[in-house]
């Protein structure tokens, strides 16, 4: 497994060759503002080792995974999203070209805020 990938975008966006709204960064994960948003809140969660999707993932990416699932709810608040039950927020991670990826580097959307933006 790659740590970076010269020619992934996410790993020039979190190397900071590419400009990005950060919304958090620690030694593990960056987490940005979508540049094209589908709800009045939408980030995306990457991780700083590049790991092309969730096909890829391993036993050693448990904690990983684990820190991003903990950690979505937390900034999904911050960020504007109301909070459960009558608020929260919509968790999407494709995988591979029919599960919809389009970039090669494992992110998961976090979207919410006010409807009509959720549709099915």
């Amino acid at each position: 497994m790659s740590t970076h990938d010269p020619d992934c975008i996410f790993c020039k966006i979190i190397a900071g060759q590419i400009p990005s709204k950060k919304v958090y960064e620690d030694e593990d994960l960056f987490v940005f503002h979508d540049i094209h948003p589908w709800a009045p809140v939408h980030f995306l969660m990457v991780p700083k080792t590049h790991i092309a999707s969730m096909a890829q993932l391993t036993p050693e990416h448990e904690r990983l995974m684990g820190r991003m699932m903990v950690l979505a709810p937390k900034l999904a608040l911050e960020q504007g999203c109301n909070p459960y039950p009558d608020g929260g927020f919509r968790m999407v991670c494709n995988t591979g070209t029919e599960g919809g990826q389009e970039v090669r580097h494992l992110h998961v959307h976090i979207m919410g805020g006010p409807r009509p933006w959720l549709r099915g």
